[in-house]
């Protein structure tokens, strides 16, 4: 028997990412955003409404970076979530995060969030609130790499949302290697 829920937005996982850019002076905001993910091998697309502050600067500045919330900074992130940056303007720094700007996009790296992806604004469409970014770089603090130089998740301790329950959960442990478990039914 299963239970329906009816036409939801409803699926595992969902990550949590931290858009963050800067303003017209520079000044850098976040927002959380949980429905996105990668679109093209280059390419993520997020469903950001066209009010908040975040979307507001990205067009202007054709640039943003999405940064994959973290165990430690689960507060920080659920903060910049529920607080708009048009209300708050300093929520960046309320929240605790400190700014360094990406070499490669006008936009902000958010120093305490170890993965990032680095965008440019490909198009948007506030009809259907679909944001798509071409990536041009993937960066990661060196203090979440193995000593191969590989980005090691159990130190990133990256969250998903759990639409279901409305919880955030620590990815879990590893349970097989990616095209390798597949070829035992071969």
């Amino acid at each position: 028997m299963r239970k329906n829920f009816g036409a939801k937005p409803l699926s595992y996982p969902q990550p949590v990412f931290i858009i963050a850019t800067y303003d017209e002076n520079g000044t850098p905001d976040a927002m959380n955003a949980a429905w996105g993910g990668i679109s093209e091998m280059n390419e993520i697309s997020l469903c950001l409404s066209a009010g908040h502050k975040t979307v507001k600067n990205l067009l202007k500045t054709g640039a943003f970076t999405v940064s994959m919330a973290d165990v430690p900074h689960v507060a920080a992130c659920d903060y910049v979530g529920l607080v708009s940056g048009n209300k708050v303007p300093d929520k960046f720094q309320r929240a605790g995060f400190h700014a360094t700007k990406s070499a490669f996009v006008n936009a902000p790296l958010i120093d305490e969030l170890a993965v990032a992806l680095e965008c440019k604004v490909k198009d948007y469409n506030p009809d259907t609130c679909i944001l798509r970014g071409e990536i041009v770089n993937v960066s990661a603090d060196e203090r979440v790499l193995d000593e191969n130089g590989k980005v090691d998740a159990a130190k990133v301790a990256p969250i998903v949302f759990d639409p279901f329950n409305n919880e955030y959960l620590r990815i879990g442990e590893k349970v097989g290697k990616a095209f390798a478990e597949g070829k035992k039914l071969k």
